[in-house]
């Protein structure tokens, strides 16, 4: 078995599991000695605090662990076709700070990512932090991304963006390692703290300027063989049969049930709208022909989706992006098409939700991403100094 490190230690403090050094040695099975090594270690690196507890009893109580969430922060950049969004959160996920930059769609990387340095740069000003403070950055794009390079990878979505290294663009910021994820995944990993906590097995579908799905599968983000799964938008349903879609192809389901094309049906009819947005604003106000669009959107993602869920069987769809706000129109027509077409078996207990973080969904699940990647048993023994081989933590052999 691996030994127990000072990270492990950590993350039972975090978890809330472990508030005493009797607990982690409980827990854990180490000796008195090698608890106050770990504890130590990291008290010393302000990861951790050690406060009184309330006396009860006769003796000096245990003094308690607390996890120090203001030892350092990281930073979220959620990077869309039309809009990005920033926050700065503190080691426990709180956002300290947050802001948004609307941008021309189409526009590359070496347009949107010094704007968003420069955001991030003045938002760790306003809260009155240091850059010297971000121990990680979180970035999330639309699209299939190789984490391992960090870029995006053959997106015909993403143009300009394919093979363009991200994580190069910060570094006049900060040090901090660059996370980068998938927008759709991002969102998924927010929900991971809130409906995951009942639900293991899930999908989560992002409906906004265009269409994705996260796959969640025994509490495990699922990426696929080349991380390319979810990408729902472009399987070819039979209701967009020769419509042209934004990828080149046609007969996508984006073509008929993306933002962009609701937001060109809508402009054929005189509406004055520029983005999914304008046109979900328009159907809350009562507008019918916005109505009937996002109704009819949610029917062919309902009709696409139906194999997903027969296939893969979760326990829940969660629906979050732009059109997000119309939930009630946008899954009326989703229920009706996946009720129908998904055996019955797979549908019939399935629950259809809201994301819990609506708008902020983006951010909350990038700076997840940059957590993970920064409050890892690894990395805070790396941080620490301590050369540890981490084949697999025994605390988490099932993560």
């Amino acid at each position: 078995m691996t030994a127990v490190t000072a990270g492990d230690v950590l993350q039972l403090v975090r978890d809330g599991e472990a508030r005493s050094r009797a607990e982690v040695a409980r827990l854990t099975g180490l000796s008195r000695t090698a608890v106050a090594a770990r504890v130590d270690a990291l008290v010393e690196a302000h990861l951790v605090a050690e406060t009184e507890s309330p006396g009860i009893g006769v003796g000096r109580p245990p003094k308690r662990l607390e996890f120090e969430a203001g030892a350092g922060l990281v930073l979220a950049a959620a990077i869309g076709r039309s809009r990005a969004q920033f926050t700065v959160c503190d080691l426990a996920g709180r956002v300290l700070g947050a802001d948004e930059l609307e941008q021309e769609v189409g526009q590359g990387p070496a347009d949107v990512l010094p704007r968003a340095v420069s955001r991030l740069r003045a938002l760790l000003l306003k809260v009155g932090r240091d850059p010297a403070d971000v121990l990680g950055i979180g970035v999330s794009i639309p699209g299939t991304v190789d984490p391992v390079a960090g870029t995006s990878l053959n997106s015909a979505i993403m143009r300009g963006w394919d093979g363009v290294p991200i994580a190069p663009y910060f570094a006049e910021l900060s040090s901090a390692p660059v996370v980068i994820e998938n927008d759709t995944n991002a969102i998924a990993l927010a929900e991971l703290d809130a409906h995951f906590t009942r639900y293991q097995d899930a999908l989560i579908v992002k409906a906004s300027t265009g269409l994705g799905a996260g796959i969640v599968a025994g509490g495990v983000l699922q990426h696929g063989a080349r991380g390319a799964a979810g990408d729902i938008g472009h399987v070819k349903y039979r209701g967009a049969h020769n419509v042209p879609c934004r990828c080149g192809d046609s007969g996508c389901l984006e073509a008929v049930a993306g933002g962009w094309a609701l937001v060109r049906d809508l402009t054929a009819q005189g509406r004055e709208v520029a983005h999914v947005r304008d046109v979900v604003s328009l159907a809350l106000e009562g507008d019918v022909v916005a109505r009937r669009a996002i109704r009819s959107s949610g029917q062919a993602i309902g009709a696409v989706l139906a194999a997903a869920v027969t296939l893969l069987d979760p326990a829940v769809i969660v629906v979050g992006g732009d059109m997000a706000p119309a939930y009630d129109l946008l899954v009326a027509g989703l229920r009706e098409t996946l009720y129908r077409d998904a055996t019955t078996v797979a549908a019939r207990d399935l629950d259809v939700l809201a994301a819990t973080h609506g708008a902020d969904s983006g951010t909350r699940g990038t700076a997840v991403l940059a957590l993970r990647r920064v409050l890892s048993p690894r990395a805070v023994d790396d941080r620490l100094g301590l050369n540890i081989a981490h084949p697999r933590s025994p605390l988490r052999a099932g993560a």
